[in-house]
């Protein structure tokens, strides 16, 4: 990324968007499923430019979340020049689930 902040996403954050996406396909439609995808993308991007915009979590010092739609949010670190995506969170789901470490 020019100028900005290297993007990782760890396996747990992909195995949960994965998951997240067969889930949707199944259920939603292509339009839906286009716009979340925009919306990530636009998170992350914003991610890349400037990751303290975000909010910190209250419970976890150092980890940040990113509000990606009212479902999801992505949940992240911030090493250095680069952010680490932890978790792609479905907020459907019980907090206790979280594994955003």
């Amino acid at each position: 990324m020019k100028n900005g902040y290297r993007i990782f996403w760890t396996d747990h954050a992909l195995n949960e968007l994965k998951t997240t996406f067969d889930f949707i396909n199944e259920h939603w439609t292509q339009r839906e499923i286009k716009n979340l995808a925009q919306e990530i993308e636009l998170v992350v991007e914003l991610l890349s430019r400037s990751p303290k915009i975000f909010p910190e979590s209250s419970s976890k010092k150092g980890i940040y979340k990113a509000l990606v739609t009212p479902l999801n949010t992505i949940y992240f670190r911030v090493n250095g020049n680069s952010v680490e995506i932890l978790s792609f969170f479905a907020n459907r789901k019980n907090p206790s689930k979280l594994k955003a470490e």
